[in-house]
């Protein structure tokens, strides 16, 4: 390992490094079109790599995927390319590849990038959602609630279930946590739509990506290249921000504090950087300021990859150090402006006439001026880049396939893991509530039902007793008639008055035998009182016969 990453030389032959001490003092890569960026961006990376410091780049237009291959003296380039390392003396210079390991947030070009919900959190998803301080309070809440019941939040479901739980209970969580109302969750809901239609639910899951899986390096010591395929990226602004903004902000947690380290821990590369921030969410901005200003101190480099140097904002490109100005155009008033720029911004140097030399640049040249030692910049110079050692232009499918097969991640996160989360646990708890408002209300209609039948047996059983009372009074009615009638027939008025005759005459001969036995029948006045006594026994024995 050397101290520094040979550049190039200027025309006087004096050699142009980057100085691996102070390459966590961010740079950038600026020029027009076509006029050698993608080269000089390979050699910087290659030199990063062959130092061991792994690097992370966005391929925009693919090319980058090169530096997974050495280059080939066949290649259409290899002329120019080695006539270039003969001009700046470079004998060392030979083709070679480069540890590389290719991502996707689509999981179509190499490695999905995943995480979780949980672990992007509130904060971010507010400030990336651009929600406003309700909304924001809201989401929280949300977060919180699924974090007290254990609920996981790992993919956008699981976030949408739970703000539909949210909404749900609104009122008790209003008491509890202050004021939930359906139209934040509403807007909230809206929001996380517009990710999902430009394919977050690829970018949220699991299993989420390990940040030493991507700060790591191979068995001979090179920095592992990380290559996220961004053609398709780029054209979701929204997907783009939320993934750049998760990995800085993980990557500025993830990383202890270094200071100055003898050569950087990680180093970022943002090609094609005017699309990064044109039209961007304020929160990424915000971000990538943060992130350049403090993210020295964990040891990390980040270098733009632009056209024009004004495409970088102020307060971004204030802090970068290290410059590398290709070939600018001054054919409209913006690019007289930023050839004005970049004029103004490189150290001076009295032999070299930036405002006109910087028009005047061939393909493979730039103005260089780099962050010594002492942490000075080199007074700008005209240099001729370093050729690249990897491949020039974009690798076959067929080589990215075998090298996304043959990396050290391996499949890892290849298969998406649907583990249950809140969205499942939700469900489960929606569909025993269903299921017992259900039997619920099945009891209620069986409770209702046998009611109603009770009580039509009721007026059955209360209308036969009537039947029955009724049907007792007509055939006691009856009887009585029958008795009555039976009571006036002739043969019963016969019948009872023999009775009574009958009677009448036994009781007499009763009466007299009893009155000759007490009174005697010889004399008149014992003949008068047996004839009282007689009577009154006869209508007593008379009245006994009858009954």
């Amino acid at each position: 390992m050397s101290d520094g990453i040979f550049i190039g030389a200027s025309v006087d032959g004096k050699p142009q490094t980057l100085e691996l001490k102070r390459a966590n003092r961010h740079g950038l890569i600026a020029g027009a079109t076509g006029t050698g960026k993608t080269v000089t961006l390979q050699g910087i990376i290659e030199g990063f790599s062959a130092n061991g410091v792994p690097c992370f780049v966005a391929d925009v237009k693919g090319d980058l995927s090169g530096l997974a291959m050495a280059g080939s003296p066949t290649a259409k380039t290899h002329a120019t390319f080695a006539e270039r390392a003969k001009a700046i003396g470079d004998d060392s210079w030979a083709y070679a590849d480069n540890p590389v390991q290719f991502w996707d947030l689509f999981g179509e070009q190499g490695h999905p990038i995943r995480t979780t919900i949980s672990e992007m959190g509130p904060l971010l998803l507010s400030r990336l959602m651009d929600l406003n301080e309700v909304q924001e309070g809201v989401l929280t809440i949300a977060f919180h609630v699924a974090d007290k019941e254990g609920l996981l939040l790992i993919d956008l479901d699981d976030l949408q279930a739970m703000l539909t739980e949210c909404a749900g209970r609104a009122d008790e969580l209003t008491v509890t946590y202050g004021n939930v109302s359906k139209q934040s969750i509403g807007a909230i809901q809206r929001s996380l739509l517009q990710l999902r239609t430009q394919g977050a639910e690829n970018f949220f899951g699991e299993p989420a990506l390990e940040m030493n899986d991507f700060i790591g390096v191979d068995d001979r010591g090179r920095g592992i290249v990380n290559i996220l395929a961004a053609d398709r990226l780029m054209a979701s602004p929204k997907l783009y921000a939320t993934f750049l903004l998760w990995l800085m902000s993980e990557l500025f947690e993830h990383l202890p504090e270094v200071g100055d380290p003898d050569k950087p821990v990680l180093c970022f590369f943002f090609d094609e950087a005017h699309l990064l921030f044109d039209e961007a969410p304020k929160a990424l901005l915000e971000k990538i300021e943060q992130v350049v200003r403090l993210i020295r101190s964990k040891g990390v480099g980040v270098y733009f990859i632009t056209q024009n140097p004004i495409d970088i904002p102020d307060t971004v490109a204030g802090q970068l150090g290290n410059r590398v100005q290709h070939a600018l155009r001054a054919f409209t008033p913006r690019d007289q402006a930023a050839v004005k720029s970049a004029a103004e911004t490189f150290r001076a140097n009295p032999g070299v006439d930036v405002a006109t030399i910087i028009t005047e640049l061939k393909v493979g040249e730039a103005l260089v001026s780099l962050l010594q030692a002492d942490g000075a910049p080199t007074p700008v110079e005209r240099t001729l880049i370093k050729p690249p050692a990897s491949r020039v232009g974009p690798i076959t499918p067929a080589e990215r396939k075998v090298m996304i097969e043959t990396d050290a991640i391996g499949a890892k996160y290849d298969t998406l893991v649907d583990r249950e989360s809140a969205e499942e646990l939700l469900a489960a708890k929606t569909q025993e509530a269903s299921a017992a408002a259900a039997e619920a209300k099945a009891t209620t209609e069986a409770e209702k039902a046998a009611a109603a039948q009770a009580k039509l047996d009721a007026k059955a059983a209360k209308e036969a007793e009537r039947a029955r009372v009724a049907e007792q009074r007509e055939a006691d009615r009856q009887q009585r008639e029958a008795d009555r009638e039976a009571a006036n027939s002739p043969w019963t008025k016969m019948a009872t008055s023999a009775t009574r005759a009958a009677s009448s005459s036994i009781g007499q001969q009763v009466a007299n035998e009893i009155g000759k036995q007490v009174f005697g029948t010889k004399s008149r006045r014992s003949s008068s009182s047996g004839g009282l006594v007689g009577t009154v026994l006869r209508g007593v024995l008379g009245g006994l016969f009858r009954g």
